[in-house]
């Protein structure tokens, strides 16, 4: 099947199952509209801002766990979308921007509207492309969703040049049912050992607590998380992040920690002999004086992101992978 490039965009993305795309048209993207405008498949919904646009698809994200897409135009078209992408980075929100960019002749020669896009926003994405050809269109793609929506999740830049979406040109589409990603990491499953380790450690604990954060939901981990909190009995609270993750109207839910949490959870917290922290990343909002956190707890941490262990408190054992087959592990 030929296709123009702007096609092939839209084609991935069905593939993917986008049904919806936040965006602000530009003309570094009007191929691509016109082919998304030819479709009809895929809802566009115009914001008035593209900053609008990527918090209208992060907040998608986070209520369907599907990543959000989001279509910008070059120069301050994208620069408009760094809050969002920081917001979504932070928060390890699953998104798409694809972002136009002036024509390839043109890039580094400070055409109108170019930024460098990649450059930008690197501090703010998990990873993000340059596209240099109508043939790479669609393995980039495939690497962009992969990317987005495993391990700890984030948002993808997918920097388009005008011109790969010439409607003059049209090439064979196929969309790769596999792509290696080179020194990109799957998540790994724990040892039997390590989990043995950590099930002995909690049922030695007398002041046990539970630290639940959005690693739960983002990991869809929230009824192994129930399951697990109901079998030991132990008294479990939550980040901001994590609210919701465990039904708040529970006897052993102390709500929210932090300076914005309750007493009780702050205390619970300060006075745990073993501390089970899921999907957390130990805050400064929630932490307070490092030195002084958990003073005398062992703590076990459970990340499907093995740079968040011991970054800002140190843990005596971790668990790395994903946390629904580790609660599911724990629960045995």
């Amino acid at each position: 099947m030929k296709l123009r490039g702007s096609q092939i965009i839209i084609e991935c993305l069905k593939k993917e199952g986008v049904e919806f795309i936040f965006g602000y048209p530009g003309g570094a993207v009007l191929h691509i509209y016109d082919a998304l405008f030819g479709d009809k498949k895929i809802k566009h919904v115009l914001t008035r801002h593209e900053q609008g646009a990527t918090h209208a698809a992060d907040g998608y994200a986070r209520a369907c766990g599907k990543p959000g897409v989001v279509l910008v135009t070059s120069g301050p078209g994208i620069t408009n979308c760094v809050t969002g992408l920081a917001t979504a980075h932070m928060d390890s929100v699953p998104m798409i921007i694809i972002s136009g960019q002036v024509s390839r002749e043109y890039v580094g020669s400070d055409a109108f509207q170019e930024a460098d896009a990649t450059g930008i926003t690197r501090p703010v994405t998990k990873h993000n492309f340059l596209v240099d050809s109508r043939e790479s269109i669609a393995e980039v793609f495939k690497k962009a969703f992969i990317i987005a929506t495993t391990g700890r999740p984030g948002p993808v830049l997918i920097d388009i040049p005008k011109d790969l979406t010439d409607p003059k040109v049209k090439i064979n589409f196929e969309y790769p049912k596999k792509v290696k990603l080179r020194s990109y990491k799957a998540p790994i499953s724990e040892s039997k050992s390590k989990i043995d380790e950590a099930a002995k450690l909690l049922a030695s604990a007398k002041k046990p607590m539970v630290y639940a954060g959005g690693g739960v939901i983002l990991g869809n981990a929230h009824k192994e998380l129930a399951a697990l909190v109901k079998n030991i009995g132990y008294p479990i609270t939550n980040t901001l992040m994590g609210l919701g993750c465990y039904p708040a109207t529970d006897n052993q839910f102390l709500g929210m920690l932090g300076m914005h949490g309750t007493y009780e959870a702050n205390m619970g917290m300060h006075d745990c002999d073993v501390l089970l922290a899921v999907g957390a990343r130990f805050d400064d909002r929630v932490t307070g004086d490092t030195s002084k956190f958990c003073p005398s707890a062992k703590i076990i941490h459970i990340d499907v992101d093995p740079s968040s262990i011991s970054k800002i408190i140190e843990v005596d054992l971790s668990l790395v992978g994903e946390t629904s087959k580790i609660l599911r592990d724990l629960n045995k």
